[in-house]
């Protein structure tokens, strides 16, 4: 955590201040906002992905502005799916490609607007792409985890289609989709694999990993098993969790309203904090990812959303049983909120 708050928080700001310089020259105004709010709203998702370069401080160069690129990518191409102008699956998955493409050293660049009305964006999407596939290139071990990566943005970019598109077909797109995937997963419900699939996490631990020149081939597959679904899964879900009061109100998709009661809803969170403790225990430097397992625990039951809903009070309370490391990150969250405020 010292070196976070040395080291990673002030380069995640100059990082995402680059960001923002070239996205305040966007000639379109939808784009310009689109690729403005998403750095307003959703600069904690590059903080916390930013605690993988802490990890390696020696490749913090490569691993910081890979994972804030890519981030800044992900949050932009949300905002332009959920806020935007369109509800096309075919532009979704267009605009999606520029993520796989990110992942890909040397892949082609695209029109990733070509199907929307928007176009252009002044060179801002082709530069972060471009950002990324200059990072993952100087990574000595990218090309024993780089299929891992390509898998699980694949399965982000499936999401962000099923979840966007018009609220009718939402559900049963999901369905049909999780069949095709269900035998692979049978310890999980459709929703669990769905909520999975939208965290970044496991492709910045991938990307760790590969910063590691002795990395072995067989380390890669068994990274990726042991982040997804089960750290990944507790990620989305805990963000799901809080937001339930929210997304009601909004009429937006949340995948803890498919439980069907709020005592299979407790059930399943516990299960899936706990599938993600004994993964962290199996990864190398188990303490580091037991460190992000908990925070994360902490940093989402401790937002004040959670004050005002009496039922994810109950079951916040249930998840930090037993873990002393928890309530220390929530108490070290909730002091720094009540200081913020």
């Amino acid at each position: 955590m010292a070196r976070v708050y040395k080291h990673v928080l002030p380069d995640v700001k100059r990082e995402l201040s680059g960001w923002r310089r070239i996205a305040e020259e966007i000639p379109d105004s939808e784009l310009r906002k689109q690729a403005i709010d998403s750095m307003t709203a959703k600069e904690f998702h590059c903080i916390g992905g930013g605690v993988y370069a802490a990890a390696n401080l020696d490749a913090k160069d490569i691993l910081l502005p890979l994972i804030v690129a890519l981030q800044t990518i992900s949050d932009y191409l949300d905002n332009l799916c959920d806020r935007s102008t369109s509800l096309d699956p075919d532009d979704f998955r267009l605009l999606h490609r520029s993520m796989l493409d990110a992942v890909t050293p040397d892949a082609p660049l695209a029109n990733y607007y070509e199907l929307r009305e928007e176009q252009d964006d002044g060179g801002y999407l082709h530069k972060l792409v471009l950002k990324c596939q200059s990072c993952v290139s100087r990574l000595p071990s990218y090309h024993l985890v780089q299929e891992e990566v390509r898998y699980l943005v694949s399965l982000y970019g499936d999401l962000q289609v099923y979840k966007h598109i018009a609220v009718d077909q939402r559900e049963p797109r999901l369905l049909e989709w999780w069949k095709l995937h269900s035998s692979q997963y049978p310890e999980l419900l459709w929703n669990e694999f769905a909520a999975a699939t939208g965290s970044t996490l496991g492709m910045f631990m991938l990307f760790l990993a590969a910063s590691d020149e002795n990395l072995k081939p067989a380390d890669s597959q068994a990274i990726r098993e042991l982040y997804f679904p089960s750290i990944n899964g507790l990620h989305i879900l805990l963000d799901y969790l809080i937001d339930q009061a929210e997304d009601a109100v909004g009429g937006d998709l949340n995948f803890c309203s498919y439980f069907e009661s709020q005592e299979e809803l407790d059930r399943r969170m516990l299960r899936m904090v706990q599938a993600a403790r004994a993964s962290a225990d199996r990864l190398p430097f188990s303490s580091f990812h037991r460190m992000i397992v908990e925070g994360l625990v902490a940093l989402y039951l401790s937002d004040p959303k959670v004050r005002d809903q009496a039922e994810v009070r109950n079951t916040a309370k249930q998840l930090m049983k037993g873990s002393p490391w928890t309530r220390v990150f929530f108490w070290l969250n909730s002091h720094w909120i009540r200081k913020a405020m």
